[in-house]
């Protein structure tokens, strides 16, 4: 039963914590707010011991002890820290490891059926949240719930009924006001997911775009998009967290419920106990209230990390029936065959390229799989196309540019080949980044190229020749080359297989 809160699930599949560190933490933890109930308890003797006017040899122990504690307290807690964030960090650095690791083992869809902004968020802020269950949340619960046994057990001693009101507080304290907060914060993160989303989406959108988005005069609409989700996420937020105010004001009333439970107590026991013990009793549930102070934000980030665990969970074990992937189909493609697949945007083209990548690659040597999305780096021309061959001539790298038509560009650029593009793809048009692209797979020896949708954002004339030329073995590849490409049309001037994608799963060979 506890292996389905995906909490847990992930805290033991990717978080993969010290246990050993993180018990030491722990320990660490109760010592240095034990100390600072000792000190509470032997100040409060110390000072009524003082107003008697002992030998001063009698408080030289007493007063000896405060001073340990009090250093106790600090050395105690700073060890803590170091060892709580050490496993913290390990954790999180385990978690985008082992999540990094699940992405690249699965289907390329995987990741793509998300909007980029969406999946910045979930590998991003969701592994934080992740991996901050550990020093927000587990710690402070073990250490309060410790603490607030010892409390009530010292206090217990000296009066039962005393520790009854103390044990009352310090549930309403250390249970009731964190579940209200707790409530609060799902509420409020319920809201704000959507929000969130849209507003990554929509910046990456700007990020990615601003070029194409500025020429259609769409790019202000954008951004103005990306602010009114932000502002729309902070209301909703706002208006979520109201009843996270009456918690907050609940361990103020259950420490001065504690404190006039000890008074009343202690008047009752003033006859016949010492004024030390009485003082004791009255300033030891102060102290012990101490260990409570972090559970709001300890149930808080319990809330925060299950909802970051969710969306990671979605994001590597989805539904099968959500993203259904086409099977390569039987395809008899002897090294240097040439194979289109066509259809249009959404009906599984990407996906079916990536399973022949798999199934080529396995049987005719090394395949490479070019991204319609590839990346342009903010460095020179010359080092963007070598990313592809290192071993590439100027004069080849010329060559492949006069291919694709970027020529006149090139002439255009006031360092040739060593213009560094600033921005990466902002520095180039829709149209240039779909050239330079191709010039990269101009480039390529692979054995096996597999290219997805090479002539999208060019004109058709250019569009229909690219494609004839990259399908027709001897022009752009040699004949020993196997070349798969998929695109949403064929020119009628192509001569080669054809795999017609209709809809995810439904494949039509012609």
């Amino acid at each position: 039963m506890l292996r389905r809160d995906p909490l847990l699930r992930l805290t033991l599949d990717l978080l993969r914590p010290r246990w050993g560190r993180l018990l030491l933490a722990c320990v660490l933890g109760v010592l240095s707010l034990s100390a600072a109930l000792a000190l509470a308890g032997v100040s409060a003797w110390l000072i009524t011991r003082a107003w008697e006017m002992p030998p001063i040899l009698d408080l030289s122990v007493a007063v000896v002890a405060v001073r340990a504690l009090a250093i106790s307290r600090g050395v105690l807690g700073y060890c803590q820290r170091l060892a709580t964030h050490d496993t913290a960090l390990r954790a999180a650095a385990n978690a985008r490891t082992g999540l990094y690791r699940r992405l690249a083992a699965a289907p390329e869809d995987e990741a793509m059926r998300l909007p980029s902004g969406e999946l910045v968020a979930r590998v991003g802020s969701s592994v934080d949240e992740l991996a901050d269950v550990v020093v927000r949340s587990v710690l402070p619960i073990v250490v309060a719930a410790v603490l607030s046994c010892a409390a009530v057990a010292v206090v217990a001693v000296i009066s039962p009924g005393a520790a009854a009101v103390l044990a009352l507080s310090l549930l309403i304290a250390g249970v009731l006001a964190p579940a209200l907060t707790a409530r609060a914060a799902t509420a409020a993160e319920t809201i704000a997911v959507q929000h969130r989303s849209d507003r990554d989406a929509a910046t990456m959108l700007a990020l990615e775009h601003a070029p194409e988005l500025r020429v259609s005069g769409r790019l202000d609409e954008v951004i103005a998009d990306v602010e009114r989700h932000h502002h729309d996420w902070g209301r909703a937020t706002d208006r979520a967290a109201a009843p996270a105010a009456l918690a907050a004001a609940m361990p103020s009333i259950a420490i001065g419920a504690s404190v006039v439970g000890a008074v009343v107590a202690g008047i009752a026991l003033a006859p016949t106990t010492a004024p030390t013990t009485l003082a004791i009793l009255m300033l030891l549930p102060l102290s012990a209230f101490e260990a409570t102070t972090a559970l709001p934000d300890a149930a808080v980030g319990l809330t925060r990390a299950r909802i970051a665990a969710r969306r990671l969970l979605e994001l590597t074990e989805s539904d099968p029936q959500a993203r259904q992937r086409p099977a390569a189909p039987d395809v008899d493609l002897p090294p240097g065959g040439r194979l289109a697949v066509v259809g249009p945007s959404g009906a599984g083209k990407t996906t079916l390229l990536m399973s022949l990548a798999d199934k080529l690659g396995g049987t005719t040597g090394r395949a490479a799989f070019f991204a319609e999305d590839a990346h342009i780096f903010e460095t020179t021309v010359k080092d963007n196309l070598l990313v592809v061959r290192g071993d590439a001539t100027d004069a080849e790298l010329l060559a492949a540019l006069r291919r694709v038509g970027l020529t006149d560009w090139l002439t255009g650029l006031p360092d040739g080949l060593a213009t560094i593009l600033e921005g990466g793809h902002t520095a180039l048009s829709a149209g240039q980044r779909r050239r330079l692209l191709l010039a990269r797979v101009l480039l390529s020896k692979f054995a096996v190229v597999l290219l997805d949708e090479p002539t999208e954002n060019l004109d058709a004339a250019d569009s229909d020749r690219i494609l004839t030329e990259i399908l027709t073995p001897g022009e752009w590849f040699t004949p020993e080359q196997t070349v798969v490409v998929a695109t949403h049309h064929l020119p009628d001037t192509v001569a080669c297989p054809v795999i017609r994608c209709l809809q995810p799963g439904s494949l039509v060979g012609g």
